[in-house]
This record gives structure tokens, sequence and C-alpha cells, in this order.
């Protein structure tokens, strides 16, 4: 039996409206109707080790383009895990679609910061072969997998994160 560790849910209607506004400029869709169809990230079978995050609103990448995704979706975990995010096989598989920062890491205490641990991704659509991605909302685009980790003998770390993208060394 796997051990449970860790659960998803939606950041508040606020964070995710600020979030959303500050990406989507010239988006026609209503935040609050989107707020309300994001769907939690769940695992497709029962041997599936990643949770698929689902768009919440539909994406069309031109190759080359990148796009900020807020997902609406926050993670709170033990704090001897860690959530490793990446695009889904297949997607990566036929359009190269990449995160920017090819794996993205989730830190457990990234969940108490003061955009409430929203998860974000990056992504562009790398194809070599100049394919056009377009991904409806509800698309599963993203997988994340918790993965334990170790601390050194000597570990002495003591900071305490607020915010998300490089604030661990701030």
């Amino acid at each position: 039996m796997r051990p449970k560790i860790a659960s998803f849910s939606k950041v508040s209607f606020a964070q995710f409206q600020a979030d959303f506004t500050e990406v989507a400029l010239g988006f026609s869709g209503d935040a609050e109707e989107i707020y309300k169809q994001i769907k939690l990230p769940k695992r497709a079978t029962a041997g599936s080790a990643g949770y698929d995050f689902y768009l919440p609103y539909e994406i069309t990448l031109l190759p080359g383009q990148s796009i900020l995704i807020p997902t609406g979706i926050r993670a709170k975990m033990d704090d001897s895990y860690a959530l490793f995010l990446m695009p889904r096989s297949g997607l990566g598989f036929r359009f190269r679609l990449q995160l920017n920062n090819t794996i993205g890491v989730i830190d457990s205490d990234y969940f108490y910061s003061d955009n409430e641990g929203h998860i974000k991704a990056k992504l562009t659509n790398d194809t070599r072969e100049e394919k056009t991605l377009v991904l409806p909302a509800g698309s599963a685009f993203l997988q994340g997998i918790f993965l334990p980790f170790g601390v050194t003998e000597d570990d002495d770390a003591t900071g305490i994160r607020n915010g998300g993208l490089g604030s661990t060394t701030k």
C-alpha cells in the first residue's frame, strides 16, 4: 500500500484571478467561469505514478511559442516529499512540448507562500516539424509525481519561503 502524503486543492478565486489577469492579456475568457471549471489533478490508472494536471482554458501554441498557465492548483504535502512536474509524455513526444525550466520542483513549504502555493507552468512548443499545438480546456497537459527526498547529516537549513520561482535564494 502506498503512503498518503499529499492533497491537492484550488487556490482562492482572488489568487487565481490575480495570476490569470497577469498572464491572460487579450484573453476573452471569464476568470470566474474558468475558475469554476478547474479540475484537481488525478491519476488515470491505479498504476500511474503521475497526477495529471488539466488546462483551465484552451491554449494554442504555434511552433516556438511559449505560454504561462496558472493552473489554479496548490499541493499540500508531507515535508519529506517534493512534487516534480513535467509535460505529459505524449505531448512531449508529438510536439516537443517542454516546461521552460525542464522539470518543475514544488517544495512542501511552497503551499504556505503569499501566493497560496499557486502552481504555474510555462510551456514551449519546441516542435521541429512546424506543428501547432491546440489543446481544449480540461485537457491533461502536465503530470506531477511526488518523490521523497533526504537531506545531509550536517544540514542546517532554517530559511523560510515566501514566494515562487527563485524565492528560496532570497
